[in-house]
């Protein structure tokens, strides 16, 4: 699917003058302009996950290459988690488990409001992290 979002932080997104989404941030001050949504997840939390083509190809080659085999996990990861736990440094940071058998798919995503986000990485891990769960089983 193929989409122009303009992005300029984070708040509740506007469109401009040409239709284009606009996220505003009172962090940061720059804006850059995000092209083909490789794909986008509903999570129970009701918050939809996007990520760019260009950026996941990033994390499956330079950042976790070994999540590569387990991109079809990593969206269940985030419509059917077994455990969301929010991060305890960044109350927007929410880590998303799926078990596959003895490890486990961690998806990390920026809620950036309470309607959308973006994935900041995901990988293979043991176990689960630290954090508030808020949602999943025990």
């Amino acid at each position: 699917m193929k989409r122009k979002i303009v992005v300029l932080a984070n708040s509740a997104p506007e469109k401009d003058s040409l239709g284009k989404v606009v996220i505003l941030t009172k962090q940061r001050y720059t804006y850059s302009v995000v092209d083909d949504i490789y794909f986008q997840c509903k999570t129970p939390l009701g918050v939809v996950i996007r990520t760019t083509k260009e950026y996941w190809e990033r994390i499956i080659t330079i950042k976790h290459p070994s999540i590569k085999k387990f991109s079809s996990k990593v969206k269940l990861a985030l419509e059917e988690p077994d455990q969301v736990r929010k991060s305890k440094q960044d109350k927007r940071v929410h880590l998303y488990y799926k078990n596959v058998g003895k490890i486990w798919v961690c998806v990390i995503a920026d809620h950036i409001n309470s309607e959308e986000g973006y994935i900041i990485t995901a990988y293979l891990t043991d176990r689960i992290k630290e954090g508030e769960k808020i949602y999943g089983k025990d």
